[in-house]
Parts: C-alpha cells; structure tokens; sequence
C-alpha cells in the first residue's frame, strides 16, 4: 500500500474517471493501494468505475463535477479534503474532442467548448491541487496531466483538440517551474491509441495526413493505468516530466 510519512494511504484525485483512461488509472491507484477521488459529469459512470473496483471500493469517493466550472471544481477539492483529510495526487484527463471538419467551418462555440473544458478545466483543477498542496502538512504532491500524442503531432481536421493538448504542455511546464518551491511535481502522460470507447474508431479507419482512410491498432488501456501508477509512485525529490506511452505500432514515429 502506498501510504504518507503518518502512515495514512496516498489521496488522488482523478478526472474523467467514468470512462476510458480515467477509469483505467483511477482502478489502477485503488489496487495501489489510494485513496481516491473519482470526478466526472455522469454519476452512473462513476458507480459503475467504483464498483469494478470490487474490494478496493471503499477507498473511492464519486464526485460529480463539471471541470470547465470554477465552483463546481473548488467543491470537488473541498470534499476530497473534507472526505480524505489531503491531497496528493491529481491526474487531469477530463477531456473532449470535437467534430473532424476544416477550420473554416468549426463554430466558435465548438471551439470554446472543447477549450474550456481540457485547457481551463486543466487549469482550474491544477490550481485548485496547487492551493491545497502548499498548505497541507506534509506540503507538497504531484500533478499528472493527461497530454496526448496530440500535444507533439496534429490529426487531420483537429485544431481545437490540438491546441488544447499543444497547450497542455505549457501548462505542464509552468507548474512544474512554479511548484519546485512548495514540494510540487508535475509530469505529463502523452498516450497514444489506447483501447478505449473515445479511440475505438481508430480500428476502424481513420484519416492519415496523405489523405488515405487507415485503420491503426490499439493498446490495452491498463498499460496507461500502469504507467501513471509509475509516475505517480516516485519520491516527489524526482519526476517524470515527460512520459509516451502508445501502441507500438500506430503511425506516429517516422513518416507513419
């Protein structure tokens, strides 16, 4: 188990926890041994993460928040410390897409909507972490954001997606910088094809940059369960700033 100097398991918060990568970390840091904070827009989904749980569940707190609503996240840290007593561990992974469409015919509210929700939602919650971290006792965390292969190499018709992830790595960067002070690491994970309902199309075919339609393979989504839980385990004195995890296979590395 993973536990505190006190001798008290490790508090994460988890975001986008209902689905997909969320749910596959938030299962991962309960089997740890955490305690852990699940959020996301749907309660059901939720549950139904902490209830595949099984033996683990108690350790689990469902929060429904909206990341891209200030209020909404400071009342998810204010019942993850009224619930757990600290924080140590956030990982931002709540996340949208958008339709793939030319530039010139993606709305501005489109383009809003994906923003605030994977850059300011980000944003919010690692400010929220931060605030709480710096006066804890023990000071201190880490936050993990969820950056995406995205954040290095654009998919055709994905300008907001994009942006959002290419701006996640500043984000990344900057908390790191500012958190050395208060015992505050940050890293970021960029995942690549992982099995989950979001990417499931890629087996399906997907647009390539030569403009061909091709199917890409996946890789099983606990390995990126796994690799946060790797991340998250290192002494706060060292950090991994920058991790990829992806299908071996799937055209990224190269000309495709």
């Amino acid at each position: 188990m993973t536990i505190q100097p006190s001798g008290e398991p490790k508090v994460a918060v988890v975001t986008g926890a209902g689905s997909g990568v969320g749910r596959a970390v938030s299962l991962a840091l309960l089997n740890a041994g955490y305690r852990v904070v699940l959020a996301g827009r749907r309660l059901e989904a939720l549950e139904e993460s902490i209830h595949l749980a099984r033996n683990c569940a108690t350790s689990a707190l469902a929060v429904v928040t909206d990341v891209s609503d200030p209020a909404s996240v400071d009342a998810l840290f204010t019942a993850c410390v009224k619930h757990f007593g600290r924080l140590d561990l956030l990982f931002n992974n709540a996340g949208i897409g958008a339709p793939a469409v030319p530039i010139d015919e993606l709305s501005v509210e489109t383009w809003r909507c994906v923003v605030d929700t994977n850059l300011t939602g980000s944003f919010l919650c690692t400010r929220a972490a931060v605030r709480q971290m710096k006066a804890q006792s023990p000071q201190g965390g880490r936050i993990i954001n969820n950056g995406s292969i995205s954040a290095y190499a654009p998919r055709p018709n994905s300008i907001a997606y994009t942006a959002t992830k290419h701006a996640m790595t500043g984000l990344t960067r900057s908390t790191a910088l500012d958190g050395r002070q208060f015992n505050i690491a940050c890293g970021q994970i960029d995942i690549g094809n992982a099995d989950t309902p979001m990417a499931a199309r890629m087996a399906r075919g997907v647009p390539q940059a030569n403009g061909q339609i091709a199917a890409e393979p996946l890789m099983d989504v606990s390995h990126v369960g796994s690799s946060v839980l790797h991340m998250a385990e290192l002494p706060l004195q060292s950090n991994v700033l920058f991790m990829t995890v992806m299908a071996s296979s799937m055209p990224f590395v190269g000309r495709g």
